[in-house]
């Protein structure tokens, strides 16, 4: 205790950190209260129907990254969600399109015009779906629009979501320039932070009813949750470190030592990329025939529930293959054996050029395999739970998306500070070790 409390003084103490620490948490509260103001024409009233309906299936992840403005109806419903999608298909475009790919590599000025699509793409997208929002809201609660406000209704709350939206990445840029962190992710946590106290205090109610189990299930459920977390960090951060030699130089009359250090492979290089695209493509049934989900019949019913064998199944495969294709997508063997042969670096026992780039790109197909099955494992974790006879909004908490980035955000955000604190030749947060986070070159690190 004694040693937390030092850390903390050691904080406040730096200037810098203390001032980025404060920014971020002012920026932070102004997206939270934003997230509770409804939008014109709509009596909150009367949301209840609603707010149920846009808490289930892909609305439910939507809302969650939303901080919960989605079912709320809030000016701030759309969030970060379009700029999440318009930054990973400007990713996806720099890896798949070589022009994109020049564009990146010209420094500064490359990322600035990237940066630079990608909000006119983040508009594009938000215009889009605000118009399918107020048609959704409309068709699914029209008893809480305002009778004398609809005429304006449809173009005022285009307006308000879009300009919201663009709010949101003002923020999230402004945090990442003069705050502390990626700014986008942060928002995300934050938004997935706020709904943690209402969903423990919903398991908690449903624990003390009769049959429930009492405070003692309750107590277990919150240490396999903990452990759960620990699992996601040891995922999260897990390597596979490679040995690498540098050659020796001479440098006018002096010699210098090759150095040897070693080249980090992710376990789980795809980030939380893989959830995210799996749990999207579950949604389509429930798109394709949405009267089937209505009635609780068909296919479309069964890939809207997390807790469906079926549904766990299918997503767990899913998981698997996305983290494989994802993991080709930004990881290039070819790419790390070049730069070592350029820094005069090589792997003991393998020859330069072609037959490092195979190596690397064997060790990173078997590492890759057992962090695909953990993830998919963590990915279905909350269906498991939820069988069990948690609440769903409790045990969302236990895996999937929300609980991993969390756990990586958390993660960077803490690396932040221990640089800081190393920096001014001050202990780290840690007596052994230093805390590692994702170090990802994603414009959006989730």
């Amino acid at each position: 205790m004694k040693k937390f409390i030092q850390t903390l003084k050691n904080i406040w103490t730096i200037e810098e950190l203390r001032d980025k620490i404060l920014v971020t948490l002012l920026l932070l509260l102004i997206y939270r209260f934003g997230t509770h103001i409804v939008l014109p024409g709509i009596d909150p009233n009367k949301l209840s129907e609603f707010s149920h309906k846009a808490s289930q299936g892909l609305l439910g992840l939507f809302d969650t990254f939303a901080g919960g403005a989605f079912s709320k109806a809030s000016i701030l419903a759309l969030g970060i969600m379009p700029y999440i999608s318009a930054s990973i298909f400007m990713q996806l475009m720099t890896i798949l399109v070589p022009k994109m790919q020049k564009i990146q590599k010209e420094g500064d000025t490359g990322r600035k015009k990237i940066n630079q699509w990608t909000r006119y793409l983040t508009a594009a997208v938000t215009l889009l779906q605000a118009g399918t929002f107020v048609a959704y809201l409309t068709n699914q609660n029209r008893d809480a629009l305002i009778e004398a406000y609809q005429p304006y209704f449809w173009v005022s709350t285009v307006v308000l979501l879009t300009s919201g939206t663009l709010f949101v990445m003002w923020l999230g840029e402004k945090i990442q320039d003069k705050g502390l962190g990626n700014g986008t992710s942060i928002i995300i946590m934050v938004g997935i932070l706020a709904r943690l106290p209402e969903a423990m205090f919903q398991e908690f109610g449903a624990k003390q009813v009769k049959g429930g189990g009492g405070l003692i299930f309750f107590l277990i459920e919150i240490a396999v949750l903990i452990t759960v977390i620990l699992g996601l960090v040891i995922l999260v951060q897990g390597v596979r470190k490679i040995p690498i030699n540098y050659a020796k130089q001479i440098v006018g009359n002096r010699q210098f030592t090759g150095a040897r250090q070693f080249l980090p492979l992710k376990v789980n290089a795809a980030g939380v990329m893989p959830i995210i695209f799996a749990q999207a493509i579950m949604f389509l049934p429930t798109l394709i025939s949405f009267s089937s989900f209505e009635s609780g019949q068909g296919i479309a019913r069964i890939f809207s529930d997390p807790s469906n064998p079926w549904y766990m199944l299918v997503y767990g495969v899913m998981v698997i293959a996305f983290t494989f294709l994802y993991t080709a997508l930004i990881f290039n063997p070819k790419q790390v054996s070049d730069s070592l042969k350029q820094s005069n670096g090589f792997i003991p026992g393998v020859k330069p050029g072609q037959p490092t780039a195979d190596y690397i790109g064997q060790i990173m197909d078997r590492i890759t395999l057992p962090g695909a099955f953990f993830l998919a494992i963590a990915g279905i974790l909350p269906g498991l739970i939820q069988r069990t006879g948690v609440t769903p909004l409790f045990a969302s908490f236990f895996g999937g998306t929300s609980l991993l980035i969390m756990v990586a955000v958390i993660l960077d955000t803490l690396q932040q500070i221990e640089t800081h604190l190393l920096m001014r030749q001050y202990d780290g947060l840690m007596k052994s070790g230093r805390i590692q986070g994702r170090q990802t070159t994603s414009p959006v690190s989730i």
